[in-house]
This record gives structure tokens, C-alpha cells and sequence, in this order.
């Protein structure tokens, strides 16, 4: 998925591209209105991260222009302002959520994933038709999130390319530069500290004893694999 950063702080603008990427979106940037809407017509991202307080063109005018052009991609406003009447004007617009500043970074990826799952829902294939079940998991792609007894695990995107390929190639080991290029990309310098980092964070959230995955099984010396 790719994300359009319109924002003119470089340190957030910055901030916000560190912090996706490593949740697994590509992102293009843009700090001021004009760049924003430049990069929106010539990249058509997935989503929009769109602040008010822009030079040349504020994010208003920017997401008036966008909504001429496309009303379905997703657009959530940056924004400092926290009176009910800017949240008011930009709704109007067509924006689909809010984060106001300061945020966390837990806030951030929270909203994206409810507002893709939301356009997903809305303009996509009906949501969870591609659904799959790694042992006692489900696995929803289009939700970004599985259940495991009606207890639901949120997902980020890496995540869930990770699953993806396991499931399919089920019963095979997956090297790590399989790994690598389908969920990071190959334009990625691999690392194995950032793989086998990511894959522990991804057993804490699905498995029921990390220590003991049923899941996502390590094959020492070449990658991982599901058995199913």
C-alpha cells in the first residue's frame, strides 16, 4: 500500500515515514500543499496523511482537490487544531479521520489500519473473502487482524505478507531472501536482525508459547515454514 505524507515539519514528516515503512507501506512526501498534490496525481497513493497547516496551499484545499479527482481513496488529516469547527470543515470535505498533534505512534498505525479496513470494506471485494486459517488461527487479510477464540490480534501489513506466503507455500521451507523480497521488497538491503527481530514480534502476537510456535517454525541455516 502506498501513502502520500503531506506535511511541512520534516522531523514529522520524517517520523511518520519511518514509522510506516517499518509497518510495511511504501510512502512518497510532500512538504507543502502544492508538492502534496503533485505527488497525489503522479503516484495515485492508497492513502493520504494530509496536514492543515501547509504553505502554498493548505490541507483543506488539497483535499478539496483530491476528492474532485477520486472520492474513495482514504484521506486522514495531521493537524494541531483541536477546535470542533476545523474537525467540522474538514469532514465536510470528505476526510475520513483525525490525528491531532502530539500523537503516539500507536495512535497512528491504529487509524490507518480502521480507516483502510473501512475503505477495503467499502469499495474493495466483500471483506473476508480471502480469508485462511494457519492452525487454530484466522486469518483475515482485508481486516488486517486474525481471531484465535474470539479474541481478535491486530496486524500490521508485514505482517500479514508474512503469513500469506507461509500459508501458500505451506509444507515449504520459505528462505529468507524469499522473505525478504516479497514482504520488504527487493529494493531492501537484507538484514537478519530485521527479519528474525520482526518474526519475534509476529510470534508474540499470534502464538500461544513464542518459545514453542506452531505456527511460524524456524528451519535453522535457511528461513521459516508453516506446516499447517
Amino acid at each position: 500500500m502506498n501513502v502520500l505524507i503531506a506535511e511541512d515539519d520534516f522531523n514529522i514528516r520524517l517520523g511518520l515515514k519511518d514509522l510506516l515503512e517499518a509497518e510495511g507501506y511504501k510512502c512518497v512526501e510532500a512538504e507543502d500543499g502544492e508538492a502534496a498534490l503533485a505527488q497525489y496525481q503522479a503516484h495515485q497513493p492508497d492513502l493520504v496523511l494530509l496536514d492543515i497547516m501547509m504553505p502554498k496551499m493548505d490541507g483543506y484545499a488539497v483535499c478539496r482537490a483530491i476528492r474532485q479527482q477520486n472520492v474513495q481513496v482514504p484521506v486522514i488529516f495531521i493537524t494541531a487544531k483541536s477546535e470542533e469547527i476545523d474537525q467540522v470543515v474538514g469532514l465536510e470535505l470528505g476526510a475520513d479521520d483525525y490525528i491531532k498533534k502530539p500523537f503516539g505512534t500507536r495512535e497512528v498505525i491504529a487509524r490507518i489500519r480502521a480507516v483502510t479496513r473501512r475503505a477495503l470494506a467499502a469499495y474493495n471485494a466483500p471483506v473476508n473473502s480471502n480469508q485462511f486459517q494457519m492452525a487454530d488461527l484466522d486469518v483475515f487479510p482485508d481486516e488486517l487482524r486474525a481471531t484465535r477464540d474470539g479474541q481478535t490480534i491486530e496486524l500490521s501489513l508485514r505482517d500479514m505478507k508474512i503469513l500469506q506466503l507461509l500459508h501458500r507455500e505451506k509444507g515449504k521451507v520459505v528462505d529468507r531472501d524469499a522473505l525478504f523480497n516479497h514482504c520488504w521488497g527487493r529494493d531492501y538491503l537484507p538484514n537478519s536482525r530485521t527479519l528474525d527481530q520482526h518474526i519475534s514480534k509476529l510470534r508474540k502476537a499470534i502464538e500461544i508459547d513464542p518459545k514453542n510456535p506452531k505456527i511460524v517454525l524456524t528451519v535453522h541455516g535457511l528461513g521459516y515454514r508453516f506446516d499447517g
